[in-house]
């Protein structure tokens, strides 16, 4: 199953907005320093717009066991805690990712074996 973990670019008031374009690039680094040393993980970053809710921003990976998901959930548990944001995850199929959770800063710590269970995986 192809995995995604996003950060959460929608629904964002203006000071969100602002801290999230604030700390775009040092979310981007980590991200990129992440799909670098896993090299299962595929950086996902299209934040070309003006508008944050069209971004996209953050991983895609295979996924076949549950613990598979508890170093990507980690690091997007660490981000959100850094940087105030909420993280999305969900299943990609036919280039259309279908979400599952949410996670973060409003939404509580993301668990990694939770979620599995909600992916099916």
């Amino acid at each position: 199953m192809l995995v995604y973990l996003l950060v959460a670019c929608d629904r964002l008031d203006e000071k969100q907005e602002k801290k999230l374009k604030r700390n775009l690039a040092d979310l981007q680094a980590a991200l990129q320093a992440y799909a670098e040393t896993n090299e299962a993980a595929t950086l996902m970053d299209d934040c070309e717009s003006e508008d944050c809710e069209d971004w996209v921003l953050g991983i895609s990976l295979p996924v076949k066991k549950k613990i598979q998901l508890k170093e990507p959930v980690n690091l997007f548990n660490d981000l959100a805690k850094q940087y105030h944001i909420d993280c999305e995850v969900g299943s990609i199929e036919d280039d259309q990712r279908d979400p599952v959770s949410y996670f973060g800063k409003r939404e509580g710590i993301g668990d990694a074996f939770l979620i599995a269970e909600y992916l099916g995986v």
